[in-house]
């Protein structure tokens, strides 16, 4: 938690904590946390050597009724360094003073028991969901948080993994490292979203996000225009990264994974001061990463350095500069495109007899992804209701190397089982540099008994693509199938090129040699945002609140600048309205929300030259549901139902049209649990239904009144359930961790003329054991139990990993 989210945090409890604002009394107050900057909960406050307070859930502890004098606080929890500060005050005066414990070593295990009282894979409140400080149950929009801590304890080595422990958010595609949209896909309430957001800004990449730089990721439901634009997110919402911060004692962790398929990762996350006053504090984060694929080629091999530096100058004035360097280099997987123009010759898995383990590439035909992300952030507090924020982020990230897919595109009428498809390639030279400026000013204040909570901001976005590919170029046919000796026979073996082990163009010279002929047409665009907006959370009971917000956007898109014709400026407005009430005060609330979408769609310029122009698509959300927070944060859930409705969707019928027609409906049901019940247990659950329909489209429509691709599998489900025994017992260090993943069968092709393509329902089964002991922590991994063979896709077909070990051993100093 950063520091400025605790004092505004420290503000709003003060408020409900002390009403009587013309106590003629001295104060303590302040907020006490780990080094990692999670509040500790039940740590002693003793004032003169007399114990007189605890902190509560949020770490805060309050020590009233002081008379001006000189005091000594101790700050003593099982497991952590005592502190000790002597405090001056005066009369009537109040103090702020906030604690950041280091761990103790001696009494490491201790710390582990102790720590498992809290349930440590919820968090209860996020500063960026809503660009204020709000805590969950208060707030009307639905999000899910996946916590360091869990990442830890699933020995997560890859982001794709991480996203599994959020319900309603499903892989479509891998990522494949080609330049402007490299990243993975993701569905999220049924529309394709990247991870673009970093600490709530824009945060470019072509490849995959390292997970050694996280501090926990927001999965943040349904339309969110007004708060975030458009440009980067989707109508289902968004995923945003909070980066690992900065704070004021010296520690860290060093970390080594071995694992199947020669996956070694080093991690290491270092944090000190800079001065003696602990006003200047740097903090690195880094990763070392290198990994086969489980098909016959492919491989992954990264390095990322992430330091981060905060500066407090003052009680009112901070800095903050986080950057992230990431130099990867990796084979994309080859994805199986299903011939969009013809009827579909396989409908299913068992037709077409794919061989998961095959590539069909090699390990000469890779891509470099690197990438450079950079924020500052200046927080000054103006007064003691207002504080401005002004941001600033700058990334570059480029790709350079080979792409290639197979695509369903050539009919052989003479092979009569499975299908023949041709491999493209293509030679990626293209890099993308974004800038974002924010200015926000967050407010906290009483107009007369009426509590308003406000974030006003402005904000520019700019994003510039230069592109140098060179053209698609075939380079060898494949077969799929049961029955290759048909395939050789009608071929009859003569050219090299039909051969589907296709060894002697799958070099760089022999790949380079197609691509000789292959032109480069080189282009750059432009896009800019200019936005407004302003939310404005008001309490017109203690337990009711509404959230009214609106944002307008100006989007200039020049495009290619060598030509004017797919130039267009276009203005959105967006709005969100929200009502909580809390039947029992901060342990259960009812919500509502409107929340509204767009997205200005910019100009497409086809391979082959066409021009295509659109109107803005819009989002409409209605939601609600019910949110708990109960025994004393032991367990909290979240339940709603949502319907989301999409005017003038645009689709791709093939590489050279579009059709922007019809309206597209996504309504469905979420549940997410996380509970501590008893010490030592922590679990974590999800599910989500999502049905989805493309409708009102024009007569001939080939996507009309189906399923869209893009939505992914009606039912999915997450479990996770870790048991770390107890202090006291035979196997104390010792721990258990299980769960797992469903998805239902998922249609990745789905249309009226050519035919459904649905991939079977799957469960995924994984499970850990881990042991600690002083500093240091062993855990053992196994993915995929029972070795699985399952899919993803989107309009794709792409296998996904079979039973994966890994052995992870950190050491906490």
């Amino acid at each position: 938690m950063k520091k400025h989210s605790i004092k505004i945090l420290l503000t709003c409890l003060v408020v409900l904590f002390n009403l009587n604002s013309f106590a003629q009394n001295a104060i303590i107050q302040g907020i006490v946390s780990n080094i990692g900057q999670t509040p500790l909960e039940n740590i002693s406050i003793s004032v003169n050597g007399v114990p007189t307070t605890t902190t509560n859930t949020w770490g805060v502890f309050k020590v009233t009724k002081l008379k001006a004098g000189i005091y000594t606080l101790k700050i003593t929890g099982v497991g952590y360094l005592t502190q000790e500060k002597t405090i001056s005050i005066r009369t009537d005066e109040t103090i702020n003073e906030d604690f950041s414990l280091g761990y103790n070593q001696e009494q490491l295990s201790e710390v582990v028991v102790e720590g498992e009282k809290a349930n440590k894979f919820s968090r209860s409140e996020s500063e960026y969901v809503s660009k204020m400080t709000l805590k969950d149950i208060e707030n009307p929009q639905v999000y899910n948080t996946i916590t360091q801590e869990l990442l830890k304890e699933q020995v997560i080595t890859n982001f794709d993994d991480a996203l599994k422990n959020a319900p309603g958010i499903d892989k479509l595609w891998e990522s494949t490292g080609r330049g402007s949209d490299g990243a993975g896909y993701f569905s999220l309430r049924g529309f394709a979203v990247q991870p673009t957001m970093v600490n709530g800004l824009p945060g470019l990449t072509n490849g995959s996000p390292d997970p050694a730089n996280i501090d926990r990721i927001d999965v943040i439901k349904g339309p969110s225009g007004t708060l975030y634009g458009s440009s980067l997110i989707s109508y289902g919402g968004l995923i945003n990264i909070t980066t690992k911060r900065p704070y004021d004692t010296f520690g860290g962790n060093i970390s080594y994974t071995s694992g199947t398929y020669g996956l070694n990762r080093i991690t290491m996350d270092i944090n000190t001061p800079l001065n003696k006053e602990k006003k200047i504090n740097l903090r690195v984060n880094g990763a070392y990463h290198y990994e086969n694929s489980f098909q016959d080629a492919g491989f992954k091999k990264s390095i990322f350095v992430a330091p981060s530096l905060s500066y407090t100058v003052n009680d009112k004035l901070s800095f903050l500069i986080n950057t992230e360097f990431y130099n990867g280099r990796s084979t994309n997987q080859t994805m199986l495109f299903l011939d969009r123009g013809a009827k579909l010759r396989v409908t299913n898995l068992d037709q077409l007899g794919y061989d998961a383990k095959r590539s069909y590439t090699s390990n000469d035909l890779y891509m470099d992804t690197p990438t450079f992300n950079l924020q500052g952030q200046m927080i000054y507090k103006i007064s003691s209701q207002w504080t401005s924020q002004t941001v600033i982020s700058r990334a570059s990230t480029k790709s350079d190397g080979y792409y290639s897919y197979l695509y369903e595109g050539t009919q052989y009428t003479p092979v009569t089982e499975g299908i023949v498809l041709s491999r493209y390639i293509s030679k990626q030279n293209s890099e993308t540099y974004g800038l974002d400026l924010q200015q926000n000013f967050i407010g906290d204040f009483k107009i007369g008994n009426i509590r308003n909570r406000v974030v006003a901001g402005i904000d520019y976005w700019n994003r510039n693509t230069v592109n140098n590919n060179s053209g698609y170029v075939e380079n060898g046919k494949i077969y799929i199938g049961n029955n290759l000796q048909q395939f050789n026979d009608y071929l009859g073996n003569t050219d090299p090129a039909t051969y589907t082990d296709d060894t002697g163009i799958l070099s760089q010279a022999g790949t380079d040699a197609l691509l000789a002929n292959s032109p480069i047409a080189p282009s750059k665009t432009k896009q800019e945002v200019y936005s407004a907006y302003v939310s404005d959370v008001v309490n017109i009971l203690p337990a009711l609140s509404a959230m009214a917000s609106l944002r307008v956007d100006r989007f200039i898109n020049e495009g290619d600048l060598s030509t004017k014709a797919d130039n267009y400026n276009q203005t959105a407005l967006s709005p969100k309205f929200g009502l909580v009430y809390q039947p029992i005060l901060d342990k259960v609330s009812l919500f509502a929300n409107y929340m509204n979408g767009f997205s200005n769609v910019a100009p497409v310029t086809t391979p082959g030259g066409r021009i295509y122009t659109f109107d803005p698509e819009r989002a409409n959300q209605m939601e609600f549901g019910t949110k708990l927070n109960l025994l004393n944060n032991h367990l909290t859930a979240t339940f709603s139902y949502y319907n989301v409705e999409v005017s003038n969707t645009v689709l791709q019928l093939s590489p050279e049209d579009y059709l922007q027609d019809g309206k597209q409906k996504n309504k469905g049901f979420e549940a997410s649990v996380s509970a501590n019940p008893i010490e030592g247990l922590n679990l974590i659950a999800g599910f989500s239904y999502n049905d989805s329909k493309l409708t009102d489209a024009e007569p001939g429509n080939d996507f009309a009144n189906r399923r869209p691709e893009s939505a992914g599998p009606r039912s999915l489900a997450n479990f996770w359930a870790s048991y770390r025994f107890g202090a006291q017992t035979k196997l104390s260090g010792f721990g258990l961790g299980f769960g797992g993943n469903y998805a239902s069968e998922n249609k990745i092709f789905n249309r009226n003329t050519a035919g459904t393509f649905t991939l079977p329902e799957y469960t995924v089964l994984n499970a850990s054991v881990f042991y600690a002991i002083d500093a240091f922590q062993i855990t053992l991994k196994l993915d995929n139990i029972t070795n699985k063979e399952y899919y993803k896709g989107w309009s794709t077909i792409s296998p996904q990993r079979p039973r994966i070990f890994a052995a992870n051993l950190s050491y906490n100093f």
